[in-house]
């Protein structure tokens, strides 16, 4: 979602949904969604574009000075299990599963848009790019699994600029 849409407030109302959102699906799963993991949740939630997991295990341990990057590894592995985060390979850093909001499983096909020049990342879930790169996978005699497309370049914000 674009940067200037929401103002401050709303933000914070977003990240509340989320957080009960979150940790709705984790007890449907059977999961536990502890104080930790909802904190690295939450600091993913509140960065405005991807974020390291140093970045996060620097801010985590001004609330908890004993945290180890360990923690924060765990921590994050669960909430991508539980799709509530993705990992963008090409930043090394993570972001928040927007698809859940519009009502995907947390295994819906994710393509993500990177800006160069201001880091914004958007997530996209078009089934039909998915589909595309599927059969051109079949097509190489390989049986895709899954697939996450990072595509880099200019968000319209910068465009415009």
């Amino acid at each position: 979602m674009p940067h200037g849409d929401h103002h401050h407030g709303d933000h914070e109302t977003d990240r509340a949904a989320a957080l009960r959102e979150a940790e709705e699906g984790c007890l449907r799963r059977g999961a536990q969604l502890t104080p930790l993991r909802r904190r690295v949740l939450e600091m993913v939630l509140e960065a405005d574009q991807p974020v390291g997991a140093y970045a996060l295990l620097d801010r985590l341990r001004a609330e908890r000075p004993g945290a180890a990057p360990p923690t924060v590894y765990r921590a994050l592995d669960f909430l991508m299990a539980q799709g509530l985060i993705h990992r963008i390979e090409r930043l090394n850093a993570f972001i928040p599963c927007t698809g859940t909001a519009h009502g995907h499983d947390h295994d819906h096909p994710h393509q993500f848009l990177i800006c160069r020049n201001c880091g914004r990342t958007e997530e996209l879930s078009d089934d039909s790019v998915a589909a595309a790169v599927a059969a051109a996978a079949r097509a190489a005699g390989f049986s895709p699994a899954r697939a996450t497309v990072e595509v880099e370049g200019t968000c319209g914000d910068c465009a415009a600029a």
